[in-house]
Formats: structure tokens, C-alpha cells, sequence
């Protein structure tokens, strides 16, 4: 049986990261429902402080997602007071080919992430990175 699933990032300014990761991957940030989200507090069942504005808009503060504009492939960006501080377990394999990776680590670094080094298997090789939140992930 196969089932569905995204990944779930956990980071300090999630819907900046949201927007980062999107413009990275070519997909689109998830629209959130201001109208939605007003309703909800104005019921009672969320609170003011459950939410923050991003980009002028009022939006969830417990997070963000991208989605890939063709497919249900979903990664969610979840608010983590918590800071990096050791390396991932889990990290994203960015396929772009060899002949763009060094273009695209410049591009990327440029809009602020960090390289950390090359890597190489075989005939296999990467770049790992990390994103603005010190997230790795490799461009392969």
C-alpha cells in the first residue's frame, strides 16, 4: 500500500522560509484565508497571538507550506522556537545536474544560503548546503 506524505521542517521564521524554499524549488507558497483565519479568532477558537502578519497579509503563526505547482508534493514550514544547532537527520536532495550546480550554489548563496562543502561517491557527486536557517540540503 502506498500512502502520501510531505516533509515538515521545523524553523524559527517559517514563513520566510516558506518563501525562500519556494523561489528555490520553483513551487508556490500555500495562499492562507485571512477571511478564514479572522473568523476562527473571532469564534473563539484560535487567539490573536496564533497568528502574525507576513508580506502584509494576516496568516497562521505555527507555519507555512510550498506545493509543487503540478503535483501534490507538499513541504511544510513549522514554527520551532528552538534554533538549529545540530545537523539534520533528514534533508532534501535538490536535483538540478552537473552542469548547473556550481551556477545554482552561486545563485543560492546569493539569496542566503551557505555552502558547506563538495561531496563525491564514485561517480556520484553534490554539493551540501545550507538553507537561510541553517537547514542542510544538497544540489546534485
Amino acid at each position: 500500500m502506498a500512502y502520501d506524505f510531505q516533509i515538515v521542517v521545523d524553523c524559527t521564521e517559517p514563513h520566510t522560509l516558506a518563501d525562500w524554499w519556494a523561489e528555490t524549488m520553483g513551487w508556490n507558497v500555500e495562499p492562507q484565508d485571512e477571511a478564514f483565519i479572522k473568523e476562527m479568532v473571532a469564534k473563539g477558537f484560535a487567539t490573536d497571538e496564533e497568528t502574525t502578519h507576513h508580506r502584509g497579509r494576516l496568516v497562521w503563526r505555527a507555519g507555512a507550506a510550498i506545493r509543487h505547482p503540478e503535483t501534490d508534493q507538499r513541504v511544510l514550514f513549522q514554527f520551532d522556537a528552538a534554533a538549529k544547532t545540530v545537523k539534520n537527520r533528514v534533508h532534501l536532495d535538490v536535483f538540478v545536474g552537473a552542469d548547473q550546480r556550481d551556477a545554482v550554489r552561486d545563485r543560492l548563496v546569493e539569496r542566503g544560503a551557505t555552502f558547506l562543502w563538495a561531496g563525491r561517491q564514485g561517480p556520484h557527486s553534490w554539493l551540501t548546503m545550507a538553507d537561510p536557517e541553517s537547514n542542510e540540503f544538497c544540489v546534485t
